[in-house]
C-alpha cells in the first residue's frame, strides 16, 4: 500500500526547518486527514487501513509522520504538542483542500481538536472529526498527575525522563519541555468549538485513556453534533478486524 518514496512538506525556517513526510491517495473531497498517536507513525494499522479504503472508494485521503516520528525530520526528544500541531497544519493547508476531515488517533485526536479549533477562528471549519481514543490533554492529566514525585522531580531537574514502553522494547523520553508545551494547550479547561460533527471511539478496556476520559471530552464539545461508541472489550489501539471496520464505518458515514 505504500509504494515509492513520500513526498515532504516543510514546516518552519532556518534552524527550525524540517520536511514532514507525507502520503497521499488522490480522490473527491472532502479529504481524509490522519493524524497519528504519540511515537506511531503513518504505517500505522488503522492508517494503512483507511488508506486503502481510500483508495478504493475514491477518497482524498493524507496521511503524514509528525517531525522525530517516522520517516520525517527531526528528533522525537525536541517534539511538542505545538510542534507537532504546526506540523499538521502545514500538511492540511498545502494538500487536504477545503474542508478536510481530520481523523485523530490518541495524542492524534488531541492535536486534531487543536487544529479544528483553528481552522474555525480561520473561517473554514473541518467537514467532520472521528477520534480514536482521544488523549486530550494527556501530558497532564494521563501523565504528570500520575507520575510519582520522583519521576517529576527528575523531569524538573535534568529535562528529560524515559519512560518504559508497553508498546516496544525503547523507553521513550518524556521532556520538561513536552509536559511546559501541554500545560499550554489544554483543551479540557472549557468549551471545545470545532464547527463539525464529532464522532469518538473508545475502548473501554483501554488502559492508556480510559473511557472515562473520553466521556469528559464528550462534556466538553457542547452546540455540536457528537457521537461516541464505547467497545466494551477494545483496548487502546483498537486496531482488530472489528475495530478497523468501525473506524471506516464512522469515517465513511462523514464523507457521505
Amino acid at each position: 500500500m505504500t509504494p515509492g518514496d513520500p513526498q515532504f512538506v516543510t514546516v518552519g525556517t532556518g534552524v527550525d526547518s524540517r520536511r514532514i513526510a507525507v502520503r497521499t491517495v488522490p480522490g473527491r473531497d472532502p479529504a481524509v486527514v490522519w493524524l497519528g498517536g504519540f511515537r506511531s507513525d503513518m504505517e500505522s494499522t488503522k492508517a494503512l487501513a483507511l488508506a486503502e479504503w481510500a483508495e478504493a472508494s475514491g477518497q482524498a485521503m493524507v496521511r503524514f509522520d509528525y517531525s522525530g516520528h517516522g520517516v520525517s525530520d527531526g528528533r522525537f526528544e525536541d517534539g511538542t504538542i505545538s510542534r507537532w500541531r504546526d506540523d499538521a497544519m502545514a500538511v492540511i493547508e498545502a494538500l487536504a483542500g477545503p474542508a478536510p476531515l481530520l481523523v485523530g488517533s490518541s495524542m492524534g485526536a488531541w492535536i486534531t481538536l487543536l487544529v479544528a479549533r483553528a481552522l474555525r477562528a480561520a473561517g473554514r471549519p473541518a467537514h467532520g472529526l472521528v477520534l480514536i481514543a482521544p488523549a486530550a490533554d494527556f501530558t497532564e492529566t494521563l501523565m504528570w498527575e500520575r507520575f510519582a514525585p520522583a519521576v517529576q522531580a527528575q523531569i524538573l531537574e535534568t529535562g528529560v525522563w524515559l519512560r518504559p514502553s508497553a508498546y516496544g522494547d525503547e523507553p521513550y523520553p518524556i521532556t520538561r519541555g513536552l509536559i511546559e508545551d501541554g500545560r499550554r494547550n489544554l483543551v479540557l479547561d472549557g468549551p471545545i468549538a470545532t464547527g463539525c460533527p464529532v464522532h469518538i471511539l473508545q475502548g473501554m478496556q483501554d488502559e492508556d485513556v480510559p473511557w472515562r476520559h473520553a466521556m469528559r471530552l464528550v462534556e466538553h464539545l457542547p452546540g455540536e453534533e457528537v457521537a461516541a461508541t464505547l467497545v466494551r472489550d477494545g483496548d487502546h489501539r483498537l486496531s482488530r478486524p472489528q475495530d478497523i471496520a468501525r473506524l471506516v464505518d464512522a469515517v465513511a458515514a462523514m464523507v457521505r
